[in-house]
């Protein structure tokens, strides 16, 4: 989980989901997963550039078992917090996984307006991959 310094911005501006897949596939090496022996991880690029990853870290206690996602998000705040910007999320093979609707909704929390994710079906928004989403602004004081 470790700060991957690879630019995930090139200068276009465009995200680099190249350097994305390849920091959540060096994530995903650090899986522990020895009950499902499906390892997964997970990276995203930060609003401001950085890319934070995460891996899946499973307990014979199959309930604590934490998610690359809660992996990713721990490493986003403990290198400085931030937005989330774009994900990708792979398996032992390197393919894309989408994340479950508890994930979508713990990547939802900490996104950036416009949010993409590497889907099976290409990029889509956090919007698109969990409409009408409960979140922060959910919880406000009505006026």
């Amino acid at each position: 989980m470790d700060h991957n310094p690879v630019p995930a911005v090139p200068a276009t501006g465009t995200v680099d989901w190249e350097a994305l897949k390849a920091a959540a596939v060096a994530a995903m090496k650090n899986a522990y997963a020895p009950y499902s022996r499906f390892p997964v991880g997970a990276a995203a690029l930060t609003a401001d550039g950085r890319i934070v990853s995460g891996c899946n870290v499973e307990n014979a206690s199959y309930g604590l078992t934490l998610c690359a996602e809660c992996a990713l998000v721990g490493n986003l705040q403990m290198t400085g917090g931030g937005l989330l910007r774009a994900f990708y999320c792979v398996d032992a093979g390197g393919n894309i996984l989408m994340p479950c609707g508890r994930c979508r909704q713990l990547l939802y929390e900490f996104r950036d307006p416009g949010m993409e994710l590497m889907t099976t079906h290409g990029i889509k928004t956090m919007d698109q991959v969990l409409p009408d989403a409960f979140g922060p602004q959910h919880l406000e004081e009505p006026r």
